[in-house]
């Protein structure tokens, strides 16, 4: 057997596992500044690619907002990128909230609700 480019077998390997479609996402998840531009890459990010659904976390309320109406171009680009139904929807999903299980504003056992009942 002839030595192959490792490129080609690699590229047989993504095939035949039928991880393409996983990669060329993780690629978009890795790019994601190159493929979405500088201002909207540093107000989100692409945090995971599951069942086809792109999810993407803005860093505000407003740029959440900005972000379900760029959805569309978004996923444009991205249908170019990586081809068409890859990425079959972008949920955007505003700013975690702040947790406060510790910290000065933390309360012990069950806080307020241990007055009712």
């Amino acid at each position: 057997m002839d030595p192959k480019p490792l490129s080609a077998t690699l590229g047989a390997l993504l095939v035949q596992r039928g991880w393409n479609q996983d990669v060329a996402v993780g690629g978009v998840i890795g790019r994601w500044p190159e493929i979405v531009g500088k201002d909207i890459s540093q107000h989100c990010t692409a945090e995971s690619f599951e069942n086809s659904i792109l999810v993407v976390r803005a860093h505000s309320t407003a740029w959440a907002t900005q972000l379900k109406f760029l959805s569309p171009e978004i996923m444009r680009t991205i249908s170019a990128e990586v081809g068409d139904g890859v990425v079959q929807e972008i949920r955007v999903l505003g700013p975690d909230s702040p947790k406060f299980t510790r910290g000065k504003y933390s309360v012990k056992g069950r806080g307020a609700r241990d007055t009712w009942g």
